[in-house]
């Protein structure tokens, strides 16, 4: 959901780990809703949760208590000093499907290398969202099908879509030793989308229904300035009491290094300044400078995929395991809102590194734009 590049783990699989911390395995969630009535502030719970070798099912339960609590804070205000409201009145509320959202989700591993995923979610009296998705690993590739009634879409500006129907395929190669890794992907849209919010925005047209054909490559190399390689007295702790074994809060992050993308250590164990250039269309890039050198009058700012696109991310350690993060993501071109370089999204989070998952941590971050956030698992982000 935010800016940052990570491995997700699905939701299914975060709140049966999250649970463990939380009171009766109940997490809170924020983010805004269609009826204001209903309050932007959720609680998740993993209601079901069987499991085998190759198979397992989950069942989510989320519940928005705002208008729950004031309906029922409204019924004993509405009723006489002396009359107490009858049972069936408060049941009439508590049993109100508005409040209440059910996602069930099952996948079965067919081979080692293949499996299958399909869910299905309910939002109150919503229509409900069905998903397949098939994935399949090569030795050098992975290939993805996936297909969604509706699929849920989200723009650079942190506007939700909804498009009735989404299919696509991608082949996505692995990192090589070079650094080269390149994707291929076919993707068809059925049906007009429309706003989740019910604003009045230009709809994408990447959204738009049609058939498109996609491919992408990108080279990845680093060298590191200096390296300071880890040593045992690093991870071992000496103390009155013995020797303690207290390896890094992030297995990625564990030897001191500057790079063209590095980790200064020399601040905290968890500190990380990172910037990334994003250009979406070259064409488009290289369109709006000729534009731009011939003076012409054709304004190619307001195509978003003609404005490269600078990530920023600012990391410091609080203190042991938690840190602080800075997520932005700035336009470096002009869009139909705004003239010039402008911030498009920022997130701040607050993350607890578990070292027993050698590069992962429960992260709580918040969009201030978005007026979203959300409590979850992330693995190996970098």
């Amino acid at each position: 959901m935010d800016a940052a590049r990570a491995s997700r783990v699905l939701r299914i699989q975060q709140l049966s780990l999250l649970g463990n911390g939380f009171p009766l395995g109940i997490i809170p969630s924020y983010s805004p809703t269609t009826r204001r009535d209903l309050g932007s502030f959720s609680l998740q719970s993993l209601l079901l949760r069987p499991a085998t070798s190759n198979w397992w099912l989950g069942l989510i339960g989320q519940i928005r208590p705002k208008k729950l609590i004031s309906d029922i804070k409204a019924e004993f205000l509405t009723r006489d000093d002396q009359e107490f409201p009858r049972f069936k009145d408060v049941a009439k509320h508590i049993l109100d499907k508005s409040f209440y959202s059910f996602g069930l989700s099952t996948q079965l591993s067919v081979t080692p290398s293949s499996a299958i995923k399909l869910s299905t979610e309910t939002h109150g009296e919503k229509e409900r969202r069905d998903k397949l998705m098939l994935y399949h690993k090569l030795p050098y590739h992975d290939i993805t099908l996936e297909a969604a009634w509706p699929q849920l879409f989200i723009d650079h500006k942190g506007q939700y879509w909804d498009v009735p129907e989404s299919i696509s395929l991608d082949l996505l190669s692995l990192v090589s030793e070079s650094g080269l890794r390149y994707r291929f992907g076919m993707h068809k849209n059925s049906g007009l989308p429309r706003a989740v919010n019910g604003v009045n925005a230009d709809v994408p047209h990447a959204l738009m229904p049609g058939l498109c054909t996609k491919a992408a490559f990108s080279y990845e190399k680093s060298r590191d300035f200096w390296r300071r390689k880890q040593k045992q007295q690093d991870i071992i702790e000496t103390t009155d009491k013995g020797l303690f074994w207290r390896p890094s809060y992030d297995l990625r992050l564990a030897e001191p290094h500057a790079a063209v993308s590095g980790i200064i250590k020399l601040y905290g164990d968890l500190t990380r300044v990172d910037a990334r250039l994003d250009v979406c269309s070259a064409s488009a890039c290289a369109q709006r400078l000729l534009n731009g050198l011939k003076k012409s009058s054709v304004n190619s700012a307001v195509d978003p995929m003609s404005s490269p696109r600078l990530n920023l991310i600012f990391q410091q350690q609080v203190a042991g395991p938690i840190a602080f993060r800075v997520d932005s993501r700035v336009s470096l071109g002009s869009s139909s809102e705004k003239q010039g370089p402008h911030i498009e999204d920022s997130i701040f989070s607050l993350s607890y590194s578990l070292r027993l998952l050698k590069s992962g941590k429960v992260v709580a971050w918040y969009s201030p734009k978005r007026k979203e956030g959300m409590v979850e698992l992330r693995l190996f982000e970098f």
